[in-house]
């Protein structure tokens, strides 16, 4: 999982590949947490999607980007649109089941 920081790398990443994007925060329990649970299941169903991890303490004005203000956040990007946001409380084997579908149906078009 890349930590990134600056909206320049990010906007290129979206556009040029999926990309699921974890907010986050270092005193954030719930997200420290789910973290290496995500990046796990990301590594088993989908390595070619781009994992990325935005600490929202260091970077608050790329989460006001993106209408993050409340932790945990993940959004999925196909082709630099949002295809999946999750937030707060979610089911990581639903968050799966999702992106796999969503991943599905993209490669099939």
């Amino acid at each position: 999982m890349q930590t990134l920081v600056s909206a320049d790398q990010i906007e290129h990443l979206k556009a040029t590949k999926p990309v699921l994007l974890l907010f986050g925060g270092s005193k954030c329990g719930v997200c420290q947490a789910i973290k290496p649970k995500l990046e796990r299941l990301m590594a088993q169903q989908h390595p070619e999607i781009a994992l990325v991890y935005i600490d929202c303490v260091e970077s608050p004005d790329i989460c006001a980007q993106h209408g993050v203000f409340s932790l945990p956040v993940v959004h999925l990007y196909i082709e630099g649109q949002l295809c999946l946001e999750r937030g707060r409380s979610f089911s990581l084997v639903e968050l799966g089941v999702v992106i796999e579908r969503i991943y599905r149906l993209w490669t099939a078009s």
